[in-house]
């Protein structure tokens, strides 16, 4: 599996793809930062909490243990109504995350996911997230569950976190 989808795109926004072969998801965005700096942004618990998922969302962080072999939950709230996340961390290295994923509200859709962030030069890095689901039904459901709008609402706050050095 290669991290860099076309090596000649440049991804600003989120290209979201179901793979054809196996049930999965590739997302692919460009990032002006270092791969260091989005390692930060996706392993700090106070940070990762800034950012992620969709504007009307805010997110706890119940428990964050970033690490290999470690454990995280969070939940996202709006207006009342509460989603709450979970998984593992099987692997954490330098530039590679390795995390299963699951909604508490489908405990059994469990997600194999691996984000890597590729240094293209220029002060510029590449996230590449690839997400295993359990079924063909289970990922096409992810697609229509509306993450694209976490997704791109998500990045665009990291977006403006970088830029103005926070992470």
């Amino acid at each position: 599996m290669t991290t860099t989808q076309n090596p000649d795109a440049r991804y600003t926004e989120a290209a979201i793809e179901a793979d054809k072969d196996v049930p999965a998801v590739h997302i692919w965005r460009d990032f002006t930062a270092t791969p260091a700096q989005l390692m930060r942004a996706h392993t700090d618990p106070d940070l990762f909490a800034k950012w992620v998922g969709p504007d009307s969302l805010t997110t706890r962080i119940d428990q964050w243990d970033c690490r290999t072999l470690g454990a995280y939950r969070y939940v996202a709230s709006r207006d009342g109504e509460e989603f709450a996340f979970r998984g593992t961390f099987p692997f954490v290295g330098e530039a590679k995350i390795v995390q299963t994923f699951t909604w508490e509200g489908m405990p059994e859709a469990i997600a194999l996911e691996t984000v890597t962030f590729e240094d293209l030069g220029d002060g510029r890095t590449r996230l590449h997230a690839f997400s295993l689901c359990d079924s063909f039904e289970s990922r096409d459901g992810m697609l229509s569950s509306g993450m694209d709008v976490g997704i791109h609402e998500g990045y665009a706050k990291l977006d403006a976190l970088l830029a103005a050095g926070v992470a």
